[in-house]
């Protein structure tokens, strides 16, 4: 067998592979062999047919399923020998014919090839990073948050738009009156999720025993919990051709929150670990830091993909791509709709051969060991939320395995992993200017972005 490669040309190349009669006889003829002794063709006796039917019968599909075997096998042992950076995956050159009955065989393959390149960031790089101000605005939008979360509903004389209405409901005719075989139920209707405004304000400023005619339809617009509402199947709903319901009050419910105090600190966080409002406001205000710090770093994260693709500006085989995910597409795929989405999958890819240089200049791995410590950190601190602090180490290892089981899930603190590691890269090596900027405005930026 012989392998050779041309000289690449636009980070394509071609790789030329001879198969010669040699390189598969002998499999061939043991596969053949054994078909010998298993074929049943009608006369003759099992194991007895003649070789010259056996070749005839099974011979050149024989070869070529061989062959192709061959072909997989050392196309990517000479990519590895050769440390070739392949993009995507050979690919046959389609007007070859190959002629079975021959015994020695030539294929040719593209293959798309990554760019050398090289990665400098230095303090000349400047990235903003954006630090999200925990004012106190913010902290008593999160204290009223968490004191709604954990409070109660207590009867009101007059509905408000946060309220809860406990309604008789009821279907009415083409005359709005009373459908008596109609659908007739009683449940508790939230103000808040009324989609029509017009709708919604005729529930606002009503009390016990008012009565509101509303289209069901086009006041509840998640079918599921409109099915719920009336107590009937959510596919009845189609095929619902009265939609104006009678509802009459029965109860005004407001959500009245929670207090400020010790029993509120408590069940947040624990038994006295919170002693006063004004750790309550401490607390909160960290909490809320270190979420922020995520999302700014997330941002950075952001910025510095779109800085690198813009400054070193990778060159691609893009003709060659563009064919393999033709060719290679689950789903069919057009050139026309391909050509539209390819900028998206160029910028994808380049990013991926960016990001792999970093881990490889920086010597960024991540082990087992890395994995086990950090699922088992996670855990640790989950419990710790739950007020369960003294955790046996055996016990951790064993919780952090069972997490490390599920592919998905570990996948994903692999890459939490990497992340954290690159982020540090980023800071260290880019020249980041700290812009102190409001919650508010952020979600505006990071919504532009």
């Amino acid at each position: 067998m012989k392998i050779t490669k041309s000289n690449p040309r636009d980070l394509v190349c071609q790789i030329t592979i001879n198969v010669e009669y040699d390189d598969y006889k002998e499999k061939v003829d043991d596969i053949l062999k054994d078909y010998k002794k298993k074929a049943v063709i009608p006369g003759f006796r099992k194991g007895k047919t003649p070789m010259s039917i056996i070749n005839k019968k099974y011979k050149t599909s024989v070869i070529a399923d061989e062959v192709n075997k061959i072909l997989q096998d050392e196309m990517y042992k000479y990519i590895t020998e050769k440390k070739l950076a392949v993009l995507g995956s050979p690919m046959p050159i389609e007007d070859l014919e190959i002629d079975w009955n021959k015994e020695n065989f030539k294929f040719i393959y593209e293959v798309g090839l990554a760019p050398d390149f090289e990665i400098k960031i230095t303090q000349k790089d400047k990235l903003d990073y954006y630090i999200i101000k925990v004012d106190k605005k913010l902290i008593d939008t999160y204290c009223d948050d968490i004191a709604k979360r954990n409070g109660e509903m207590v009867d009101s004389d007059k509905s408000k738009k946060e309220d809860l209405l406990f309604c008789s409901i009821q279907q009415l005719d083409e005359n709005n009156e009373v459908l008596k075989s109609g659908i007739q139920h009683e449940a508790s209707v939230s103000i808040n999720v009324i989609a029509d405004e017009k709708i919604k304000k005729k529930f606002i400023g009503i009390k016990k025993d008012d009565c509101v005619t509303a289209n069901v339809v086009e006041a509840f617009t998640n079918k599921s919990d409109l099915a719920a509402m009336l107590n009937i199947k959510t596919d009845e709903l189609s095929n619902m051709q009265l939609q104006n319901f009678k509802f009459t009050v029965k109860r005004v419910s407001t959500l009245q929150p929670a207090k400020l105090d010790n029993k509120l600190f408590d069940k947040v966080y624990g038994p006295k670990q919170v002693k006063s409002v004004k750790e309550f406001r401490e607390k909160i205000k960290k909490e809320a830091e270190n979420q922020f710090d995520i999302e700014c770093d997330r941002m950075l994260k952001n910025d510095v993909v779109k800085y690198l693709i813009d400054k070193i500006n990778l060159q691609l085989p893009d003709n060659f791509l563009k064919n393999w995910l033709v060719k290679t597409s689950k789903q069919p795929i057009t050139m026309d709709l391909l050509n539209k989405e390819y900028d998206l999958y160029s910028k994808s890819l380049q990013w991926q051969l960016i990001e792999n240089k970093i881990l490889e200049d920086n010597n960024i791995k991540v082990t087992q060991e890395d994995l086990l410590a950090h699922t088992k950190s996670m855990v640790q601190m989950q419990m710790q939320r739950y007020g369960q602090d003294n955790i046996e180490e055996k016990q951790l290892i064993s919780i952090a395995e069972n997490v490390l089981k599920d592919e998905k899930e570990k996948k994903k603190i692999y890459d939490q992993i990497y992340d954290e590691r690159t982020l540090l890269v980023y800071k260290k090596c880019f020249k980041l200017k700290e812009k102190k900027i409001s919650y508010d405005d952020f979600v505006k930026l990071a919504s532009k972005k």
